[in-house]
């Protein structure tokens, strides 16, 4: 296999560390033809979709992506802000910020936090070039999901993996797998809600929903149900809230396959038909809201629980750069960088190096 030459490097550079922030990704607009582009990415890898090749290859090209990318074009539409697609907007304001708190944090470090999209722009592998070419040769890569899944998770493992095939210099790398059951983590969330109980109230069902997944996948050993469970457990634990006042449920099926259950919207019908008249829902598996929070829940879920009789109605928000959320992204990421030296070398140092360097025959 051939590799991509490094970028420039110049003995006595700054050397920072660097952080890959991955999220999901999204389509660059809300048009069919972007659509297109993204569910034609998202879609063909094996990661997503564990159908033979040659089996999936067909459906995909010739039935979802001929239909499917007008309809959820109108959808992302209903969502789309004039900074771009949320999940982007959110992504890159969660970098700016956990590199403004670890500098807070650490006084005289020197930390770069690049957003990725694991799907569309901008993508891993540009991510990382970034992060290379501005001297970073430790780099730690922190997948925005708290609750592992080989689709997710797993898939920008993947993405990193294949970067490094094609880099000739392969910089140090650590890879955040989960923090599902993170104690900051926990606490941010119960801390958001908390927060916005004081303005809406207490309801009368905290519903708990996170993205589906076909069955098969736990039935192959993926972790990911059981850390949905253990997230939602520590939670109605740190709220003090009744067990049997919260539900756990899973959204966005796809396909025909058996997916995990409870599905969110029968649950949020069967909840107003039972005479619950106010239903919170928060989406503990995503970090940042998007589609599937903004249209699915804050629109869909609202509309299948309100004309099945339920009263009120609220989608609480992901954590997204929230105080409570940076804090716990920045705890984090601390503790997969212990043991790298945040403080960069001085000025004379750097150059002492250089000038050995360039002794030894080096160009630059």
């Amino acid at each position: 296999m051939s590799t991509s030459p490094s970028p420039a490097f110049r003995h006595g550079q700054p050397a920072p560390i660097g952080i890959l922030l991955v999220n999901l990704g999204t389509p660059d607009a809300p048009t069919a033809d972007a659509v297109r582009r993204y569910l034609a990415q998202f879609l063909s890898d094996p990661r997503v979709v564990e159908i033979p090749r040659l089996l999936w290859k067909p459906i995909l090209h010739g039935i979802i992506l001929r239909v499917r990318p007008a309809k959820s074009a109108r959808k992302y539409a209903t969502v789309w802000t004039p900074e771009g697609s949320p999940l982007l907007v959110w992504t890159r304001r969660q970098a700016a910020a956990l590199q403004a708190r670890l500098a807070l944090a650490h006084p005289g470090s020197q930390v770069l936090v690049e957003p990725a999209m694991r799907y569309g722009q901008p993508s891993v592998d540009q991510g990382l070039d970034r992060l290379m070419a501005a001297g970073a040769r430790c780099i730690l890569v922190l997948p925005a999901y708290p609750q592992y899944s080989g689709a997710t998770t797993g898939s920008a493992f993947d993405a990193v993996a294949a970067w490094g095939q094609a880099s000739r210099w392969v910089p140090e790398l650590r890879f955040v797998g989960q923090y599902h059951d993170d104690p900051a983590y926990i606490q941010a969330l119960a801390t958001s809600i908390r927060r916005q109980w004081a303005t809406l109230g207490e309801p009368d069902v905290l519903v708990t929903s996170f993205h589906g997944m076909p069955e098969r996948t736990l039935l192959l050993g993926d972790p990911y149900h059981c850390q949905c469970h253990k997230t939602a457990r520590l939670l109605a634990e740190a709220l003090g809230w009744p067990r049997e006042q919260l539900r756990v449920t899973f959204q966005s099926r796809f396909g025909k396959a058996k997916w995990l259950e409870p599905a969110t919207e029968p649950t949020l019908e069967a909840l107003a038909r039972e005479g619950h008249r106010h239903v919170q829902v928060v989406c503990p598996g995503f970090s940042a809201d998007c589609l599937e929070t903004l249209e699915e829940i804050a629109q869909e879920g609202r509309a299948a629980f309100l004309a099945a009789g339920g009263q009120t109605f609220h989608y609480l928000p992901c954590l997204n750069d929230s105080d409570e959320g940076m804090a716990a992204l920045l705890a984090v990421a601390e503790q997969h960088l212990a043991g790298w030296t945040l403080t960069p070398a001085t000025d004379a140092e750097r150059e002492a190096s250089r000038q050995r360097a360039l002794a030894l025959g080096a160009a630059q």
